[in-house]
């Protein structure tokens, strides 16, 4: 069996590829390095699938593991879908300005509206052909 189909296996949720745009805040503050005041980072980037779990999402520049952030997901023919996660892993682009790079979020919570959506776009997709 490959590395990726024990990885597959080991999930306890499955996983949807999608392509949706995904807004992620920073919860907890940075320092900016010249001025050492605190900010809060926001981006907008590409959820590449999706799961009642958590997400991986394409990025250049990501987050270091730990990073809890807040989501907002647009997936197709739905309201935005709201979270709490937090990063699990990165990938970090071998090629500056590459778009290979990425991050695993593990989603922590949100409001009991939010996961049921979530769970039932994830499930409802699941079954198309």
């Amino acid at each position: 069996m490959s590395e990726q189909s024990e990885a597959a296996n080991l999930r306890r949720h499955e996983r949807l590829e999608i392509r949706a745009p995904i807004r992620m805040s920073t919860i907890d503050p940075e320092s900016d390095p010249v001025t050492g005041r605190p900010f809060f980072r926001t981006i907008l980037e590409t959820c590449a699938n999706l799961s009642r779990g958590g997400a991986y999402v394409r990025t250049r520049d990501p987050l270091a593991p730990g990073r809890r952030v807040l989501l907002e997901i647009d997936v197709p023919g739905d309201r935005p879908i709201e979270a709490i996660g937090r990063v699990a892993w990165t990938r970090v682009p071998e090629r500056p300005g590459s778009s290979e790079g990425g991050q695993g979020i593990q989603f922590l919570g949100g409001t009991p509206e939010h996961l049921a959506r979530l769970e039932a776009f994830v499930g409802r997709r699941s079954e198309e052909p």
